[in-house]
């Protein structure tokens, strides 16, 4: 069956293929892979006598802020089509331009990847792990125009290429329709394993659905994990009634689990890029976990798509209003969906969303800021580059968790009021926005969930309350319907704050923001203050911290000894009730589970697929 398919592959696009194809290719080799290094060399035809400027990218697709990509970008040369040198300037970090050449300009230069995850490269004997904006330069003003990809890969290594990218009749060759598809399809060289099942659509179409694992597995394993996966496609295939349709009919789960790389997931069109530091034998779930967020991305991200971060710009960051929907509401489902695939259990579930709705309304920035604003914060959050401490655990509540808990809140307002729920909503905004590839807005969001509701009203305050302002539901009464409760995880304990410390010669020094309203940040310690004494007594230990507050009750004063920047302090701490949230079971707090309470677990977080 794969050899069939393959076959059918070569021969649809070979009839497609024309010289237009040719005008611009990349070619990749690995000769010094020890040392992390590739030699990367584009070939441009068919130029006008313009300047041509060839650049790196500064984002990636899936990420928010800049990455200094052309930082791993050295010796730049340019040639005319018989290899003579061209002069190159270089125009800024990430700027090259050749402004006297013919019709032909061959660039070639020297890539630098030793970090492995969604947005960087790594290269070494085991595996090239490339994300395309981190890999290749581009020619700017030629963002339509077929690229072609050939990749020289060391024989001795036994690599194999796994992409999206489309295969040509060459060997180790391949193809994109144009820069954006290029820029949004990371590739996997490596000695990877590789399971594949098709999944039919309503429609009668057959999706290949792929897994590329780059592990240390053995077959029992990897079956066993392709298997839970085959679920997960299926539960979130029920969320929108149907998968998208994907180029090719293919996508590909590209997903690098060893001790070298660092801990990602990224989505893309028609595949997923994960990594995960460790053995995939010890993280299914946690693996499980990232690809059940990022395959739900293929439709809320990649068709259902911002406005505002379409076409992306992969010349500066790109910010969007709606990462609260297009990140949060993808959180909420990612960890939905491997309940409803019988993955967790009620207790661990509720773990989940304790520590979602704890995060939330503990969090002093989503007591300020709007959902909105979170989103905007992205192009500083979302792995940016600075080196400079920042207030953002005073300003900044990840669009993650804000958008997940608002997305609970709507689903049980749904199921609650209007005998909907939040699958049918997202169904609704998939036929209008994601199936037509029409780009939304926060706006148009807004206008589906008054369609769906009928009811504009209930819309309008929805946004106005908890999209566009910062009221928060309550979640307490809107649990009761599955019969969990949102409790203090506490109570009536004394607390002076979250924070983090470590040993000082001294005692013990803040190694974080304190937060507002907490009972240390009001009483003026912050960030390297040294604690010395509390309650009287010496301080070394953060046990040290927690036996004196035992003692004590909430509304208790305490004087603290402190050091600020050499200069010795005192100051009076007030104790509040710690505030941290929970949520439990009914069972567990030996309160009866009803009927109605049963029936409404099982149509929230039973199985949707069709048995």
């Amino acid at each position: 069956m794969k050899k069939i398919l393959a076959l059918l592959v070569v021969i649809t696009f070979t009839a497609t293929r024309s010289s237009a194809q040719e005008n611009i290719h990349y070619k990749i080799s690995f000769a010094n892979y020890r040392h992390h290094e590739a030699q990367v060399q584009l070939v441009v035809n068919k130029l006008s006598s313009a300047p041509a400027t060839f650049r790196m990218s500064r984002s990636s697709a899936g990420r928010y802020a800049t990455a200094e990509f052309g930082k791993n970008v050295y010796n730049v040369k340019a040639f005319d089509n018989n290899d003579k040198p061209l002069t190159i300037e270089r125009v800024s970090g990430d700027i090259y331009k050749v402004a006297h050449h013919p019709s032909t300009v061959k660039i070639t230069y020297t890539l630098y990847g030793d970090y492995g995850d969604g947005t960087y490269d790594d290269i070494d004997s085991s595996e090239a792990h490339l994300n395309m904006p981190a890999t290749f330069m581009w020619i700017e003003g030629h963002d339509q125009e077929p690229i072609t990809f050939e990749f020289d890969m060391p024989q001795s290594l036994h690599w194999k290429v796994a992409t999206q990218l489309k295969p040509m009749p060459a060997t180790n060759t391949y193809y994109a329709r144009n820069f954006q598809y290029m820029m949004d399809s990371p590739t996997e060289l490596s000695d990877f394993h590789l399971r594949t099942w098709t999944v039919k659509n309503p429609d009668g179409k057959n999706e290949v659905m792929r897994l590329v694992m780059h592990a240390k597995a053995s077959d029992s394993l990897m079956n066993a994990y392709t298997a839970m996966e085959q679920k997960v496609v299926k539960e979130e295939e029920a969320v929108f009634g149907e998968l998208p349709d994907y180029d090719y009919g293919t996508y590909t789960f590209i997903e690098n689990v060893n001790p070298f790389v660092h801990g990602d997931g990224m989505e893309h069109r028609n595949s997923t890029f994960i990594t995960y530091r460790g053995q995939l034998v010890d993280n299914v779930m946690n693996v499980l976990s990232t690809s059940s967020h990022e395959f739900f991305h293929c439709w809320n991200v990649k068709c259902i798509r911002p406005r505002d971060i379409e076409p992306f710009d992969f010349k500066e960051a790109d910010m969007s209003s709606s990462l609260w929907f297009a990140e949060g509401f993808t959180q909420y489902y990612g960890e939905l969906v491997l309940q409803r695939a019988g993955f967790k259990d009620l207790n661990e579930y509720c773990g989940i969303l304790g520590g979602m709705l704890n995060y939330v309304l503990n969090s002093p920035g989503s007591k300020e800021f709007s959902e909105v604003t979170m989103s905007n914060q992205a192009v500083f959050t979302d792995a940016g580059v600075s080196i400079d401490r920042t207030n953002y655990p005073n300003i900044f509540t990840t669009y993650y968790y804000y958008g997940a808990v608002t997305a609970l809140a709507l689903d049980f307002r749904l199921r609650n009021d209007y005998h909907l729920t939040l699958d049918d909503y997202m169904q609704a905004v998939w036929k209008k926005f994601g199936k037509p590839y029409i780009p939304y807005t926060n706006e148009g969001l807004e206008k589906v969930l008054a369609e769906v509701t009928k009811d504009p009203s209930f819309a309008k305050s929805f946004f106005n309350k908890y999209i566009y302002g910062t009221q928060k539901s309550d979640y307490k009464t809107q649990l009761k319907n599955a019969g969990l409760d949102l409790v203090k995880a506490n109570p009536g304990k004394a607390w002076m704050g979250n924070f983090r410390t470590e040993a000082a010669d001294n005692g013990l020094q803040i190694s974080t923001n304190t937060l507002k309203d907490q009972p240390i940040y009001n009483a003026g310690l912050d960030y390297d203050d040294v604690i010395t004494e509390l309650d009287g007594k010496s301080i070394s230990s953060a046990e040290d911290i927690q036996s004196i507050l035992a003692a004590h009750q909430p509304g208790d004063k305490i004087e603290v000894k402190y050091i600020h920047r050499e200069v010795p302090n005192e100051a009076e701490i007030t104790l509040q009730e710690d505030p941290s949230l929970k949520v439990v079971t009914y069972e567990e707090e030996g309160k009866p589970v009803t009927e109605a309470i049963n029936q409404f677990r099982k149509a929230w977080l039973g199985s949707k697929v069709s048995k």
